[in-house]
C-alpha cells in the first residue's frame, strides 16, 4: 500500500510518501514540500499547488491520501486560505477515487506521547529512530509528515 500524506497550506504544503508492505515492513519512499510563489494571488497558488500535488499522484498512484485537519488559529485570513488549499487537495483525492483519512495534529502527538503535548523535537527524533536516518529529515515539517504517515500504518494492523 502506498500513502501519501500531506498538510496543506498556501506558501508551503509537506508532504511524504510511505509504502506499508505488513506491521513492521514499510519504507520511506519519498517527502519534500510543495512551494508556491510568494506574494502572488491565492488563486494562483492553488493552482501551483493542484499542478505538484496532480504531479505526486500520478508518480506514486497512492492507494491512500491522509490530511492533517485544520484547527482554528488566531487569524481567520489564513484558516480560510487553508481551507481552500485543503479543497484542492481532497478534490483531487475524491475525483481519482482515491481512500482519504483526515487526522489532527493532537491525535498526532497523542499517539506518539500519550498526549497531546508532545514537541517538535520529540516527533523529530521518533523518525529518525524509526526510519534508520542519519538525521532529522528537513525540512523540518516534513518529519511531521513522515510520522503522521508512519502513525497511520501503525494503526490499520
Amino acid at each position: 500500500m502506498i500513502i501519501l500524506w500531506i498538510d496543506p497550506w498556501t506558501t508551503t504544503t509537506w508532504f511524504a510518501i510511505v509504502e506499508k508492505k505488513s506491521f513492521s515492513d514499510f519504507n520511506l519512499i519519498d517527502y519534500w514540500i510543495i512551494e508556491t510563489t510568494p506574494k502572488i494571488e491565492l488563486k494562483y497558488k492553488l493552482l501551483e499547488i493542484w499542478e505538484d500535488y496532480n504531479s505526486l499522484l500520478e508518480k506514486y498512484k497512492p492507494d491512500l491520501v491522509v490530511v492533517e485537519k485544520l484547527y482554528w488559529g488566531q487569524n481567520i485570513k489564513t484558516w480560510i486560505d487553508v481551507s481552500h488549499a485543503r479543497w484542492v487537495i481532497l478534490y483531487e483525492a475524491i475525483k481519482k477515487w482515491i481512500e482519504i483519512q483526515e487526522y489532527t495534529p493532537l491525535q498526532l502527538k497523542k499517539a506518539v506521547a500519550g498526549n497531546g503535548k508532545a514537541n517538535k523535537i520529540q516527533l523529530q527524533n521518533a523518525i529518525k529512530i524509526i526510519f534508520k536516518l542519519d538525521e532529522i529529515p528537513k525540512p523540518d515539517d516534513a518529519a511531521d509528515a513522515i510520522w503522521l504517515a508512519y502513525m497511520w500504518n501503525i494503526k490499520k494492523y
